[in-house]
């Protein structure tokens, strides 16, 4: 299994409740972060498919997880955004249980990537889903994203800053990403792979 094995993404379902999830699976990655921080965009780049992952200039829309099979019994998991404020409070209440459910119960879940745009990283939201995480000792990727907002030396020193504030969560890691440039795709497609290699978590 190569990082090219995302390139095969394909769409199976889209789920609104948890008997329409797939059957157990080998292993899964899922992508999850607050609304508009290039979340689409990143699963697009990652599996080199421009519309794979429908972007929206309307976010808090995706109110499904999305299930994109891979080779050999693998899934790539598009969760709903969180945090969107113009979203009703029951709405979002709905999406919080609608997430943790998956998470807390997918037992082939490997790790769970989320995207933070790099000029807003480590919110409120995003430290809780961290620390979610951390309780059901569950790994995190982080994709600092929009990174060509900055020169590179900017984006390497706020990727630093991050890192040192995450130093004490092991479970956790962080890297630099841009779906417009392509900075971190690869480096994306190789740790999310080793992941999906993996027997257990």
């Amino acid at each position: 299994m190569d990082s090219n094995t995302f390139s095969h993404a394909r769409f199976q379902l889209a789920a609104t409740k948890r008997s329409q999830w797939p059957g157990a699976s080998r292993a899964e990655v899922a992508f999850a972060g607050r609304s508009n921080v290039g979340k689409s965009s990143a699963i697009n780049a990652i599996t080199g498919q421009q519309s794979l992952s429908r972007t929206s200039k309307t976010p808090g829309r995706t109110q499904q997880i999305v299930f994109f099979e891979l080779p050999e019994g693998r899934y790539l998991v598009d969760l709903p955004g969180y945090g969107y404020a113009k979203a009703p409070v029951s709405l979002r209440q709905e999406w919080e249980k609608f997430i943790t459910d998956y998470l807390f119960n997918r037992a082939s879940l490997k790790v769970l990537c989320i995207p933070m745009d790099i000029r807003r990283p480590l919110t409120p939201l995003d430290q809780n889903m961290l620390d979610f995480c951390q309780d059901i000792e569950l790994p995190a990727h982080i994709l600092l994203t929009k990174a060509d907002k900055f020169k590179p030396g900017k984006a390497k020193s706020l990727y630093r800053q991050v890192s040192r504030q995450l130093a004490e969560q092991p479970m956790v890691s962080v890297q630099l990403f841009s779906a417009k440039t392509g900075t971190g795709v690869q480096e994306a497609k190789l740790t999310l792979r080793d992941f999906l290699i993996e027997n257990s978590r």
